[in-house]
């Protein structure tokens, strides 16, 4: 069957439409909030983010990182991803989105596809590993790094972690 032409183009019309209005809203779900910055005070995070949560129990990382602060989640690529806010030294040094996939079927995969490809969008081409039970692909972006990573393990526990992070360079003799 062939469709006249208004048809066609009014179809094609939409079709952009609606691919347009969901690419944006991807691209612009992955971003850092809008006025944060890596780098910034607890104080103007809370003025950039007025909903932010502290977190009962601060998960704590190597270089003295404490996610310390948390926003109501957002939507991306499907799931429902908790943002938390970590800082040492006084400064936002990692943003971390991380949500379950246990739930979904494919245990998050087209969820990191999804986000791979707004990464490869946004950064260019990735570096990447694949092993049994995880993926993942990280970018260079000026003086931070950023990372999605999934882990499927036994399924119970499958879940992603999109990451955004002061970049820390080291030479040879603090390795």
């Amino acid at each position: 069957m062939t469709l006249p032409d208004s048809m066609h183009a009014r179809t094609l019309c939409t079709l952009f439409l609606l691919l347009g209005s969901f690419f944006a809203s991807a691209a612009s779900a992955q971003e850092l909030p809008a006025g944060v910055r890596l780098g910034m005070s607890a104080g103007e995070l809370q003025s950039a983010l007025p909903g932010l949560e502290r977190v009962a129990r601060p998960q704590r990382l190597a270089g003295g990182l404490a996610g310390s602060w948390r926003a109501a989640p957002t939507r991306m690529a499907g799931l429902s991803f908790e943002p938390v806010f970590f800082f040492a030294g006084g400064q936002l040094r990692r943003v971390e989105w991380s949500a379950s996939a246990a739930a979904e079927p494919d245990q998050g995969a087209a969820a990191f596809d999804s986000l791979v490809a707004w990464g490869r969008a946004s950064f260019g081409p990735e570096l990447g590993s694949n092993d049994p039970g995880s993926a993942y692909a990280a970018w260079v972006q000026g003086d931070w790094d950023v990372y999605v990573q999934r882990s499927s393990g036994d399924g119970r526990h499958a879940g992603l972690r999109l990451v955004y992070k002061a970049r820390q360079l080291k030479d040879a003799s603090q390795l």
